[in-house]
């Protein structure tokens, strides 16, 4: 059975720092690109970074490049997202997502990725 379970969510001020996990259980966690989304009370899910598992190429979305940063050890079978600088907009409902192939041009759409997370809620204060 495939599981994605993240955590780390939590209330934080903005300019304040806070890393995601995400363990993975029941696929082959090393084969897979992993990425990360968010979604906001009343806006769509957005892509926010992923790393693929053939080169470990990263990409990140405009908002938060140079401030997160996607990590992965597939000897724990875990993904990581360090989130420094946060900013009030950063406020989401963060999941993350496993892609079977990580294909360069889709990496960013969420409808390519084969599993998902419950999500972790994420709160920035101002």
């Amino acid at each position: 059975q495939v599981r994605l379970v993240e955590s780390g969510g939590e209330l934080v001020q903005a300019g304040g720092s806070q890393r995601l996990s995400c363990a993975a259980s029941g696929f082959t966690f090393s084969r897979y690109a992993m990425g990360w989304f968010r979604q906001a009370i009343g806006k769509e899910r957005e892509f926010v970074a992923a790393m693929r598992w053939r080169d470990g190429a990263t990409y990140y979305s405009d908002s938060v490049k140079d401030r997160f940063t996607i990590s992965r050890d597939n000897a724990l079978n875990a993904l990581y997202l360090q989130m420094n600088s946060l900013k009030p907009e950063d406020a989401a409902v963060y999941y993350c997502a496993a892609d079977r192939f990580g294909s360069p041009g889709t990496i960013r759409e969420p409808n390519k990725y084969d599993y998902w997370g419950q999500g972790t809620q994420v709160t920035v204060s101002s």
